[in-house]
């Protein structure tokens, strides 16, 4: 009975300690059972009442930074006081027990954002001496939360991490190639194998490797397999059946061209990743975009002039120009895929869009489709001396006039609700202030830059091609760690423009060596002739037809590899100058990129943002088309006839 008794004596007291919830400051003040504690502070309890709990979520009230342990000895812990005297001797066993339970750690709660605190409804305030005194002694048990963990976003191209708990994937849609566009690509070229007649002055090897050829330009525009995979099996075929041998098939893979063109990807890539052509677009914003005029002109200026040294229209628009359009139509109220997107965001993408086509066509090192096209008019013998320089001058005052006339004439017939945008030079301010001052990466990027676009201009004059110069400026951007060989490797698209492009270019140039590009142009110049068409008249028509055969393409440099050199045979056996020939029908290259949301790289970029409606794209992507023929049809004309192209 007396263990029984000393239990329940226990007990009693244990559950007069939870009551009475004693705490004491770090030099032993006293804190009486007037004040019922809780984990961060000391609060009022008037005698002989129960408090008042009012549950509800709340944590901004919570202090969640950690807080320096405090210790104590047992001299403070001596000193608790009861409720007459204090205490001289060491603690009884009965109060140490109280201490102990009186200096439970508070139980850990959840996270803020999910946290219910019980507060007290209590009467009156804490005087400061005992707030302070709880203070120094409660911080011990402050609670701090748990590190947050940023998982970083997982790209498309990138494997999750084991503790990923992906999504259950979809079931995968059927592989292989599609049927339909299978059977009609490979039936243009059994056709032409087997049911055309073949003329007599075409060999049986050369009117073989035209068919394997169109099977294989059919593919392209069909696409019953990616581009790079339908490529190879033209190349395949044509090595099996022992219509070209094998060094003959791959030799276009050490053409000097193709490699530049891969090294202007990565180039672009640097571009982006430094964040250098944002920059500088952003001040073109802060400069001029008071207006929405003015903002369209600041974009369209700033994509001219890093054009020369980001040789990938997609690449600026992607990673460049549609970011910050997005960002300034948002800001406007401009949203995609919504009637607000008239306000601001359909014109600045439309303007960017059609404008796009000048930038990339005044300079040789704009577009990739640029160098294929002088590459493929050398095989035909017409060669462009210093080449930068020649395409610049030829197209200089055409492409300016239009990059000039595009934002003002869309403005007036696909006018945006909005036509006042003071705050886009604050918001640009302020993006640059983000920004900071220009990094070392950025400084490498513009001196690489300066060194490779100097280096294509005076090239020749000093014996260095283009393609050394390319190579150049990305074994510095390697060295010096602005890009690193997996962002390289990860170009996807460059490697895949490798691969068919030295395809087409190999099939083309045997083509002209067994005779077939000779023979249509032949039998062209006879159609004309029959007209009784000068040469004016038959370039007009040619480069008309080149023009509008494109709605059939959905890629730039597909239509290059597969009517370039024959349109250009075409040219020569009308009777028009060579080098003007050439580059007429690459500066159409570059225009015909905006006539529909599938035409180019960049159309599909620009669409896919969702400011844009389809009936829009194709009216005004035509109109456009007409007033750029126009311009560079009637200032094209004289320029060139002042520059002596004819």
């Amino acid at each position: 009975m007396e263990n029984v008794a000393r239990g329940l004596a226990i007990l009693l007291k244990i559950t007069c300690v939870v009551i009475r919830i004693v705490e004491f400051s770090s030099d032993g003040t006293r804190i009486t059972n007037k004040y019922l504690l809780a984990p961060h502070a000391v609060l009022p309890l008037a005698a002989g009442t129960r408090p008042q709990v009012s549950t509800h979520r709340d944590s901004t009230d919570c202090d969640w930074s950690p807080r320096p342990s405090q210790h104590y000895n047992s001299e403070n812990t001596a000193r608790l006081l009861d409720h007459s005297a204090p205490v001289l001797s060491p603690p009884a066993p009965m109060e140490r027990l109280q201490i102990a339970v009186s200096h439970r750690p508070p139980l850990l709660l959840p996270s803020p954002n999910h946290l219910r605190r019980r507060q007290l409804s209590l009467p009156a305030p804490l005087p400061l001496p005992l707030q302070l005194a709880s203070s120094s002694l409660s911080s011990r048990y402050r609670l701090s939360p748990a590190t947050r963990r940023h998982t970083p976003p997982i790209l498309a191209s990138q494997t999750p991490s084991p503790d990923s708990d992906p999504e259950p994937e979809a079931s995968s849609p059927p592989t292989g190639a599609k049927l339909v566009p299978l059977i009609l690509s490979l039936a243009a070229g059994l056709a032409v194998r087997f049911l055309a007649p073949r003329p007599a002055e075409v060999s049986l090897q050369a009117w073989q490797l035209l068919s394997i050829f169109l099977s294989t330009i059919a593919g392209l525009v069909l696409g019953p397999l990616p581009v790079g995979a339908w490529a190879f099996l033209g190349l395949t075929a044509a090595v099996a059946t022992r219509t070209l041998p094998f060094e003959a098939a791959f030799s276009a893979f050490t053409n000097e061209v193709i490699w530049l063109i891969v090294i202007s990807f990565f180039f672009a890539r640097g571009f982006v990743k430094t964040g250098l052509g944002d920059r500088i677009a952003t001040y073109f914003i802060k400069w001029l975009g008071s207006s929405t005029l003015g903002l369209s002109y600041g974009l369209t200026i700033s994509e001219a002039c890093i054009a020369p040294a980001m040789p990938s229209t997609t690449a600026r628009a992607g990673g460049v120009f549609l970011p910050i359009i997005k960002s300034l139509s948002l800001s406007a109220g401009s949203k995609p895929n919504d009637p607000s997107s008239r306000k601001l965001g359909s014109y600045l993408v439309m303007t960017q869009f059609q404008a796009a086509s000048n930038s990339s066509a005044l300079f040789l090192t704009a577009a990739a489709q640029n160098l294929l096209c002088l590459k493929l008019a050398e095989e035909l013998g017409i060669i462009v001396a210093n080449p930068w320089v020649a395409w610049f001058k030829a197209a200089s005052l055409p492409a300016i006039v239009s990059l000039l006339a595009t934002p003002y004439l869309l403005y007036k017939i696909f006018p945006p609700e909005i036509k006042d945008t003071p705050e886009a030079p604050a918001l640009a301010a302020e993006k640059l202030k983000r920004m900071g001052p220009v990094t070392k990466n950025e400084w490498v990027m513009i001196g690489t830059m300066i060194l490779a676009v100097s280096l294509w201009v005076f090239g020749d004059a000093i014996g260095v091609s283009s393609v050394v110069a390319a190579m150049l400026g990305l074994s510095i951007l390697l060295l010096l760690g602005v890009l690193d060989w997996d962002d390289c490797l990860s170009e996807k698209s460059a490697w895949d423009t490798l691969s068919w492009f030295a395809v087409l270019v190999a099939m083309a140039g045997q083509l002209t060596n067994l005779g077939i590009v000779s023979w249509m142009s032949t039998s062209v110049a006879k159609m004309l002739e029959s007209f009784s068409l000068s040469w004016p008249a038959a370039f007009v028509v040619l480069e008309a037809s080149y023009f509008l055969i494109h709605y059939l393409f959905a890629s730039q440099t597909g239509h290059v590899g597969a009517l370039f050199s024959a349109f250009l045979a075409m040219h020569l056996a009308a009777g028009v100058p060579g080098v003007l020939s050439a580059l007429a029908l690459a500066f159409n290259t570059n225009l015909f990129g905006a006539l529909t949301h599938y035409s180019s790289g960049q159309a599909a970029v620009y669409f896919g943002a969702g400011y844009l409606e389809l009936p829009d794209i194709f009216k005004l992507g035509f109109l456009t088309a007409l007033i750029n023929a126009l311009i560079w049809g009637v200032v094209g004309t004289f320029w060139w006839r002042f520059l002596g192209l004819y």
